[in-house]
């Protein structure tokens, strides 16, 4: 593991940062798949005890995006297209049922989030990349109306991040999102539920194709 991390202040419990700072280089690629992790050497970077690390790692491994290494410590779980697909199945049947209720509640997105996303997709912070395309769906699902959507995307919320990192890392799918983000969130603006179901339910196949075909080449090249 090259990547450098900054220290953590002191804080009484350090678990919950130690894994937020992890889960946000998986996410944003800084941690790529395959990547060995070591307790020893995170605790250092960090400058905490190994405690906060194991038990952070622990919680990392239970959400399923690190896996024992051969041999000794654990390495960043490979992003798998079958899962991938699945997840992507969900989490469009979601954000069309989100959009189809916000546009028949007359629901409006606020326009700074859109501003804000193409602000980011100018620049190089894929977190905030993330941040931003997570805010505006959220929009989305408080719009709706109904709590429970929201609910059931964020059961899912860590491998979102990561598939969404995965996306943003090309740039050339960066504008277009936004676009296609702008465009849901006028439909539903307008009241036209049905245009809006249809524009999630591509911007959805949009991202899992182009998801799906970059990992397929990655995996062509791998020997």
């Amino acid at each position: 593991m090259t990547l450098k991390f900054k220290k953590i202040q002191v804080r009484p419990d350090y678990v919950e940062e130690v894994y937020r700072v992890l889960l946000d280089a998986i996410s944003d690629g800084s941690l790529a798949p395959g990547t060995r992790l070591t307790q020893e050497e995170i605790a250092e970077q960090f400058a905490v005890s190994r405690s906060p690390v194991l038990q952070a790692l622990r919680l990392l491994k239970k959400d399923g995006l690190v896996q024992d290494a051969p041999g000794r410590g654990l390495l960043v779980a490979p992003l798998d297209i079958e899962w991938i697909s699945m997840l992507y199945e969900v989490r469009g049947a979601l954000d069309a049922l989100a959009a189809r209720l916000a546009a028949q509640r007359g629901g409006k997105i606020d326009a700074a989030l859109i501003a804000q996303g193409r602000r980011t997709s100018k620049g190089k912070d894929v977190k905030a990349m993330i941040d931003a395309d997570i805010a505006f769906h959220n929009a989305i699902y408080h719009a709706s109306g109904n709590p429970l959507i929201g609910e059931s995307a964020h059961l899912h919320w860590v491998h979102l991040r990561r598939v969404m990192g995965a996306v943003l890392q090309s740039s050339k799918q960066r504008d277009s999102i936004w676009d296609e983000h702008a465009a849901i969130a006028e439909a539903i603006a307008a009241g036209h539920a049905k245009r809006a179901v249809e524009l999630v339910e591509l911007h959805t196949n949009r991202a899992r194709s182009n998801l799906i075909t970059r990992l397929g080449e990655v995996l062509s090249e791998e020997p």
